[in-house]
């Protein structure tokens, strides 16, 4: 048997139960003046038993915001399946969204141009009240961008530089420079001198700083052959490079890699080219999980908790939402778990 479809309360059953106008229920529902405070409580009770919510639609025309945030990456759609990063980050957020019935509107973009389209796009239909901001680049147009648009948003990572005149626009970031500087010490202490780090995209902030960081630590000991190798994050650009890097003359004794997909690829590389981890070569990932501690050796890892870093960015959102000034706040710094992947380099 066909069953009708549950059929939605409308202001019209509230000022029917109620026994007010409709202009009186609109009114008290959106806390407006020219209803008493007797009617107005008795509207809500009424629009409470009845399970009465809003529509978001009804609230984007009006002007109202439309109780959802967006997030959109600008990112190989190959790395996102199998990378774990997005994932927790998009718990985190979730998490923090959940109490105050806020939506998540998340799509994926090719590029650059295509991500601030979208905002573009979004903001003209009324579709998010606020944006969660990832990977900053370089010369970044984003918050330019959003300032013009005057959408919300929490940019999510190190920036090139300072927000200056952005008051709807707040930064979470963790620190890669401190993060990469832990990983040569404990690489260092072990008697790596030759190490390559796997990179992910060049153009991105966070990439440059570990580079950079890399270069400024590998200097500061006077160790001349350590590099950077950019990919895409991908597990097929990870295991490209690292076959490149270990067929050189002077193969390095340690590997560095962005993501831990990437570092699970050059695992099993260096056993197709029979080269025994940590004998031979170590392995470290950037960002630990459950990939790192199931492998055979497991890998060592930054450990940091990814959701608790994007629980942290959503309810910076909220409080912009809610009136509150922009900020720029350092997130915990991710610490070094060494695991079996790691040891002394070959004599």
């Amino acid at each position: 048997m066909r069953r009708t479809p549950a059929r939605r309360p409308t202001m019209k059953d509230i000022a029917r139960r109620a026994g007010v106008s409709e202009s009186a229920v609109s009114f008290a529902l959106n806390d407006r003046p020219g209803v008493s405070p007797a009617t107005r409580d008795r509207v809500r009770r009424v629009a409470e038993q009845l399970g009465w919510q809003p529509s978001t639609a009804a609230r984007a025309l009006s002007g109202e915001g439309s109780a959802t945030v967006g997030l959109v990456l600008a990112r190989p759609a190959s790395t996102l399946g199998v990378e774990s990063f997005f994932l927790q980050l998009v718990s985190g957020v979730q998490e923090a969204l959940s109490p105050r019935r806020l939506g998540l509107l998340f799509q994926v973009v090719p590029d650059l141009d295509a991500e601030c389209a979208t905002y573009r796009r979004w903001w003209a239909e009324h579709r998010v009240d606020g944006l969660l901001v990832v990977d900053p680049r370089a010369a970044d147009p984003r918050p330019e961008l959003l300032t013009a648009l005057g959408l919300p948003a929490v940019v999510i990572g190190t920036l090139p530089a300072p927000l200056a005149d952005r008051p709807a626009i707040s930064n979470i970031w963790a620190d890669d420079t401190g993060a990469m500087a832990s990983i040569v010490d404990h690489l260092h202490e072990l008697g790596h001198r030759r190490i390559v780090h796997i990179a992910g995209l060049p153009d991105l902030a966070h990439t440059r700083d570990r580079v950079d960081s890399l270069r400024a630590e590998a200097a500061r000991r006077g160790l001349a052959d350590v590099c950077s190798v950019p990919t895409d994050y991908s597990d097929a650009q990870g295991a490209a490079a690292t076959r490149r890097v270990l067929a050189q003359d002077r193969p390095p004794t340690a590997l560095v890699y962005d993501n831990d997909v990437m570092a699970v690829a050059g695992l099993a590389v260096a056993a197709e080219l029979g080269l025994a981890v940590p004998a031979d070569v170590s392995i470290v990932a950037w960002d630990d999980s459950v990939l790192c501690r199931s492998t055979h050796p497991s890998l060592t890892a930054l450990v940091r908790d990814t959701a608790t870093y994007g629980r942290h960015a959503a309810e910076q959102l909220i409080a912009l939402l809610d009136g509150g000034p922009a900020v720029c706040v350092q997130d915990e710094l991710p610490r070094l778990a060494p695991r079996a992947s790691t040891a002394p380099p070959p004599a």
